[in-house]
């Protein structure tokens, strides 16, 4: 393998592949090693093998597929593998293949930046859900080197394009990929920068799972993904660009329990508050009360249940006017990211569910003697 395309040496799982064998089955073997599934790209494209032609004469799902437990490459990344003996079947009876890797067995998100010369599109589309106003001048924005840089400078950090302690890869169109590797088991999806739907920004795709990612050294009939510098490892992802991938939609949408009906007990406890500011305070304080001790417990608290019962119960308390649905809202949402920072997308869904549910029944409370 030529010495541009060699990761690095210092992994004890691996060894320099022998200058004999073909590249694309050294370094299929290499990317297997490390634990990313392979799976054979056409010759000269980037894209999967085609299927046998019993598969693609008769469609069915990657599933149900005969050639996968076979050890036969259909349906493109589906069919990706470790398997050393396997990978040396395919490359070896095919060395000119080229070699793609399923992001999401692998633990990998990679950022996809193009730089297609195109015409913007709308000022809504450009970064999704950030609104750019008509006083903003767009003159210069070509692509997508452009958007990331414009989205990591709003955030004060630096452009994914310019960070040098991850693998980078250099497209033959002028494009670039930057790899980076997960930290958690969320399952982060593929978006297309074009999309209408989950999209970081223009002309910046996101690989994930779902999907996959070329590896660096394979050769297109346009050129060949070469590393950029030395560095040959995936990074971290970093947490401004996962928060800024949950915020765009790139999790899958999130089963929210069903509201439920706030518990005898509690139902007793605000009834015996009656009226007056100070006895709603501490109403309130009560009914966070189990929230916050979520916070205190990393797993297992039930902590989505217990925000769901919390935002029905304020949500039947502003019905009945006892609190206005922000300060409801505020409480809630300074509680739940307390208790579990970095959850603030999914604790507002809750929050969102469970007070409209309350606010279609009303928790009337007694007022005690004066």
């Amino acid at each position: 393998m030529p010495a541009e395309l060699r990761f690095s040496l210092s992994d004890s799982q691996s060894s320099p592949p022998q200058a004999s064998v073909a590249a694309s089955l050294a370094t299929a073997s290499w990317c297997a090693r490390r634990g990313w599934p392979v799976h054979p790209l056409a010759a000269g494209r980037k894209t999967p093998a085609a299927n046998c032609t019993d598969c693609r004469s008769t469609p069915h799902s990657p599933s149900e597929c005969p050639c996968l437990p076979a050890g036969r490459w259909c349906h493109g990344f589906h069919a990706a593998t470790l398997d050393q003996r396997r990978i040396a079947n395919w490359w070896g009876a095919h060395p000119d293949y080229g070699i793609g890797i399923a992001c999401g067995p692998a633990g990998l998100v990679v950022i996809d930046i193009d730089a297609h010369s195109t015409r913007p599109p709308t000022r809504d589309r450009i970064l999704p859900g950030i609104p750019i106003g008509e006083h903003v001048d767009l003159t210069g924005l070509a692509d997508g080197f452009h958007t990331l840089a414009v989205l990591a400078a709003l955030r004060g950090q630096k452009s994914p394009a310019e960070d040098n302690t991850t693998l980078r890869v250099r497209t033959p169109r002028g494009g670039l990929h930057v790899w980076y590797r997960t930290t958690d088991n969320r399952r982060w999806r593929c978006s297309s920068g074009s999309s209408h739907g989950a999209a970081l920004a223009w002309q910046v795709d996101v690989r994930a799972h779902g999907g996959y990612i070329v590896a660096p050294g394979t050769t297109t009939r346009d050129g060949t993904y070469t590393p950029l510098d030395h560095v040959r490892e995936p990074a971290a992802l970093p947490a401004w660009l996962a928060q800024e991938l949950e915020r765009t939609g790139h999790l899958p949408a999130l089963s929210i329990p069903a509201p439920r009906p706030v518990p005898p007990r509690a139902q007793q406890a605000v009834l015996a508050a009656g009226g007056g500011r100070d006895r709603t305070q501490r109403m309130l304080a009560s009914i966070l009360a189990p929230l916050e001790a979520c916070g205190h417990v990393s797993e297992g608290a039930g902590f989505s249940d217990t925000l769901n019962r919390a935002a029905y119960t304020l949500g039947g308390l502003v019905a009945a006017g006892r609190l206005t649905e922000e300060e409801a809202q505020r409480a809630l949402t300074q509680t739940a990211a307390a208790a579990r920072p970095g959850q603030e997308r999914r604790a507002a869904q809750i929050i969102r569910s469970g007070l409209a549910a309350g606010l279609q029944h009303p928790l009337h409370t007694r007022r005690g003697p004066r």
